[in-house]
């Protein structure tokens, strides 16, 4: 029996484009993945795994807007609890609190959280001292983080935005970048919007884990949401590109809840860690400069 699947909306028949490599740009590609109803393909020069052909963007964009927004408020809020605390222990594991401590706090700096959700991150940050901006497409969470918490959350892309250059110190994008069409454009715009000596820190599902190659397309986040597949070797392939530095990475998940025994799947949690081959990747990275923040972590590359 494999994991419980990510959420996703319904698997249906959508217009449809044939794109090439969001980081090489080959238009070679070779089977990877046959999930039931749709499938993915790696690029024969990097190894990036997508879905190609691609829905069209504005398709996307229906599914967490009209057609299945209020069921993702639900799942949202349902698992808001747990989804806030694995998100302050992948802080930790980034040593986004040490680097926090060492930053000029006047005037508060500002933090972006990309694909907030309903806003319980930014709470937390603003207890911390930010200013705190969020991006959600999904309108029914983007409306219950602005009126429920009071949070500036706007509907629109990150890219459509047309935030300042240089406005952020901490840019967050948890569980974002492999459900967009165009991942290089929102890398850009997240180094764009970025200060010198600031942080982008981009978690996201890791194919190159143990999961996803045991369970290959009944991994949990083989889903139709998800038009992108990342390593760490080719979402460090699309920052560097960008003209990011790697500081830190970090893996984790070694066996998903309810497939192997409480004692075994400690033992692996602690291996994937340990080894990189989680389930789940965070990359910290900073946009190069020479800003007074403080100082950077030694790769872990």
């Amino acid at each position: 029996m494999g994991p419980i699947k990510t959420w996703s909306t319904p698997v249906r028949d959508e217009d449809s484009l044939s794109i090439p490599c969001a980081i090489c740009g080959s238009r070679r590609f070779r089977p990877r993945l046959s999930c039931e109803g749709f499938s993915y393909v790696a690029c024969g020069g990097c190894g990036l795994v997508q879905i190609n052909p691609q829905p069209l963007n504005r398709r996307v964009m229906d599914r967490y807007r009209e057609d299945h927004g209020e069921a993702y408020l639900s799942y949202e809020l349902a698992n808001e609890a747990s989804f806030l605390r694995l998100q302050e222990l992948a802080l930790g594991d980034a040593g986004f609190y040490e680097w926090e401590r060492g930053l000029n706090k006047e005037p508060p700096p500002w933090a972006l959280d990309v694909g907030c959700a309903t806003g319980s991150l930014l709470c937390l940050l603003r207890e911390r001292g930010w200013q705190v901006r969020g991006v959600e497409i999904s309108t029914p969470q983007a409306e219950y983080a602005r009126l429920k918490r009071g949070l500036d959350v706007r509907g629109l892309p990150l890219e459509e935005n047309n935030f300042p250059e240089n406005e952020f110190t901490l840019v967050l994008a948890s569980h974002v970048i492999e459900h967009l069409n165009d991942p290089a454009t929102f890398v850009r715009e997240g180094y764009r919007i970025l200060s010198p000596g600031g942080l982008f820190l981009v978690t996201t599902p890791n194919i190159a884990g143990f999961q996803a190659r045991f369970f290959r397309s009944r991994w949990r986040s083989a889903i139709f949401d998800h038009l992108y597949l990342f390593s760490v070797k080719t979402l460090s392939q699309l920052l560097l590109r960008t003209g990011f530095g790697i500081e830190r990475v970090v893996t984790w998940g070694g066996l998903a809840a309810g497939t192997a025994p409480g004692p075994l799947k400690r033992w692996a949690d602690r291996g994937a860690k340990k080894f990189g081959w989680g389930d789940v990747m965070l990359i910290r990275a900073v946009k190069k400069g020479n800003a007074n923040l403080a100082p950077a972590i030694s790769p872990l590359l």
